[in-house]
C-alpha cells in the first residue's frame, strides 16, 4: 500500500513538472522579442507561481527544461533555483553535475556557476573535492566552472565574505592552463579575491608570475594598482 501511494505520488509530480515545462516553452515561443528582459520578466512570473513548491519539484523542473525544451534557455533553469531558497539549498554534488552537464558557452557556464555551484560550494553543501574534480578536467567548460565559482566565495554582491585558501587553491591548480576561457576565468577569480584579500593575491602573483598566462598577471596588476583591469592610458 505504501508503495502504490509512493508511486502514485510520483507519478502526480511528473505529471506537474511536465504540465510546468511545456507552459513554459510555449510562452517563451510566443515571445514576439526574445530579449534577456522578456525572458526574465516570465521567469518571474514562475518565481512567484512556484514560491511554496517543494524544492525537489524545482531541482527537477529545471533539469527537464535543460534536457528538453530548446526553446528555454539555461540561466532561466538557473535562475529558477536561484530565486527559490530551499531548492538552492537542496542542491548536492549529483544534481549540480546534472545542472551543469551541457554548458558549452561563457554565458552559460559564469551563470550556472554564479548562480548554482558557487552559492553551494560556499555554503559547504558541496565539497572541495568535487569543484577541484571540475578544474582537473579535461572540458574547458568544467574547469572555467570550477575557477567562476570562486566568484561567489568573494564577490559582496553574491553572498560572498571572502575565502582566501579555497579560491588560490582552485586557482593554483590551473596556472599552467592556457585555453583562452580558463584563462579568462583565472583573472576574474584573481580580480575579485583582490578586493578582499590584495596582499595574497600580491604574493600569488609574486611566487607564480613565471607560470602564470601573462594576460593573468597583467590585469589582475593593474587591478591591484590601479582599481581596473585595463585603465587606459594617461594622455600627454
Amino acid at each position: 500500500m505504501t508503495s502504490s501511494r509512493k508511486t502514485n505520488s510520483e507519478g502526480a509530480g511528473e505529471n506537474v513538472v511536465n504540465n510546468l515545462q511545456k507552459e513554459i516553452a510555449a510562452r517563451l515561443s510566443a515571445l514576439t522579442h526574445h530579449d534577456v528582459q522578456s525572458i526574465r520578466n516570465i521567469r518571474r512570473e514562475f518565481t512567484k507561481q512556484l514560491a511554496k513548491a517543494p524544492p525537489t519539484l524545482i531541482v527537477h523542473l529545471a533539469l527537464d527544461l535543460l534536457r528538453y525544451s530548446e526553446a528555454v534557455p539555461r540561466f532561466f533553469a538557473y535562475e529558477l533555483i536561484q530565486h527559490h531558497r530551499e531548492a538552492l539549498r537542496s542542491l548536492k554534488a549529483k544534481s549540480l553535475e546534472e545542472l551543469g552537464s551541457g554548458n558549452d558557452s561563457w554565458e552559460e557556464v559564469d551563470t550556472f556557476a554564479c548562480y548554482l555551484a558557487g552559492p553551494a560550494w560556499r555554503e559547504q553543501q558541496v565539497s572541495d573535492a568535487l569543484i577541484g574534480r571540475w578544474a582537473r578536467s579535461g572540458n574547458r567548460w568544467w574547469r572555467r566552472a570550477a575557477v567562476v565559482s570562486t566568484v561567489a566565495l568573494n564577490n559582496k554582491a553574491r553572498g560572498g565574505s571572502g575565502d582566501t585558501n579555497r579560491t588560490l587553491m582552485i586557482c593554483a591548480m590551473l596556472i599552467a592552463d592556457r585555453d583562452d576561457m580558463v584563462v579568462k576565468a583565472l583573472s576574474w577569480a584573481l580580480r575579485e579575491l583582490s578586493k578582499r584579500d590584495p596582499k595574497s593575491v600580491q604574493k600569488f602573483l609574486k611566487e607564480n608570475e613565471g607560470a602564470l598566462p601573462a594576460r593573468v598577471v597583467r590585469e589582475v596588476s593593474n587591478k591591484l594598482q590601479t582599481g581596473l583591469k585595463n585603465p587606459r592610458k594617461q594622455r600627454t
